[in-house]
Order: C-alpha cells, then structure tokens, then sequence
C-alpha cells in the first residue's frame, strides 16, 4: 500500500470515529466543497471531502450556538 493512501485511510477512520452520527448538519455541504476545492487543488478530492465535512460540521455547531444565543435573549423572562 502506499503511503498517500495509508494517510487517506487513516484520515477517514480518525475522522469518521470523531464525527456524531445523528447530527451531520453542515457535513455534507462540507464535504462537497471541500472535495471539488481538492480536486482542483491536486487530485486531493478524498482529503478535501474529509477536510470539508469537518469544517463543515464546525461551522454548523457554531451557527446553532448562535442562534441559540439570539432565542434566549430574544424570550422575556
């Protein structure tokens, strides 16, 4: 095997043990940007697909938080 694809490998099962199952929000969308942007960027669409669903993930987290913030201090008390 060589060495790229032991990375790749090892990349997606540390990505996939790290990744909640039930809540994808943002993964998807992630992955395909990431893997056109690797793909274009050296024939690197797998690393990038797993690069962007992580991103992806991130930012979507990051979003509801927010949006979580702005309902509660939309509510009265």
């Amino acid at each position: 095997m060589k060495s790229w694809s032991k990375f790749a490998l090892t990349a997606t099962a540390l990505t996939l043990l790290t990744i909640e199952t039930a809540s994808a929000a943002g993964c998807l969308k992630g992955a395909v940007v990431g893997g056109v942007a690797g793909h274009y960027a050296g024939h690197h669409a797998v690393l990038g697909a797993v690069g962007g669903c992580v991103v992806g993930r991130h930012m979507a987290k990051k979003h509801a938080e927010e949006q979580a913030a702005q309902h509660k201090e939309a509510q009265p008390q």
